[in-house]
């Protein structure tokens, strides 16, 4: 069966979306087919268009289920679903059905105390630093916070994904034909943390989402709201 990343946390604003379609980019760039999943009313689906993974929409229930299920009938894809913010019970149904948990949190004392108590709520979870600053300076303070409040929960800590203004690209209705390599780069590096937590069998330049492949996987995916 195919495997299940929630993406979810009690705080809005720590780049949970941004987070989702990094990663299923990342996973494309290494032969990995996956789907990302949106279940936040305030937001549209994007246009699969131009991206290494397909887009789709679960904004009620009755889609969740069924998209879910059908993610769960085929065999070596991903599912990556969006859990939106302040949204608590959402936030357990997910961790239930999820075979990898990720919490993403931002350098902030408010995301820090937030993902203590996400990390306490849904002990099978990993927490993952997020637009994460690169400046020296602000990076050292910020890690200093990290080791100091979450020492107890270090070994759920993953790597950071650093500030990118770049990745605001894979938010758009439609990107563009190519992305910056530093956008590459980012989502690469990203998707082989998951890799190894999830110890997928993975085979780099493997493009199975063109052609045949794609066709036939696309449809099942369009589950309306």
């Amino acid at each position: 069966m195919a495997d299940i990343i929630c993406v979810i946390g009690n705080k809005g604003g720590t780049g949970k979306t941004t987070l989702s379609h990094m990663l299923c980019q990342g996973m494309g760039l290494l032969g990995q087919r996956s789907v990302c999943v949106l279940t936040d009313t305030h937001r549209e689906p994007l246009d699969p268009a131009g991206r290494r993974y397909l887009i789709a929409d679960a904004r009620s229930r009755e889609a969740l289920a069924r998209v879910t299920d059908k993610i769960r009938s085929l065999k070596a894809w991903l599912g990556v679903i969006d859990g939106g913010g302040n949204r608590t019970e959402m936030d357990r149904r997910l961790y239930e059905l999820a075979d990898l948990v990720l919490l993403p949190f931002r350098d902030s004392h408010e995301d820090l105390r937030t993902v203590i108590r996400d990390l306490e709520m849904f002990p099978r979870a990993y927490a993952i630093p997020t637009q994460w600053p690169t400046n020296a300076w602000q990076r050292e303070a910020a890690e200093n916070a990290v080791a100091q409040l979450l020492a107890s929960h270090r070994d759920r800590i993953l790597d950071p994904v650093f500030s990118l203004s770049a990745s605001k690209i894979l938010l758009q209705k439609q990107v563009p034909a190519g992305l910056p390599t530093p956008l590459a780069n980012a989502c690469r590096a990203m998707a082989h943390q998951v890799v190894d937590l999830l110890q997928l069998p993975l085979e780099e330049g493997i493009i199975p989402w063109q052609g045949a492949a794609r066709q036939a996987a696309a449809p099942p995916m369009a589950v309306a709201a």
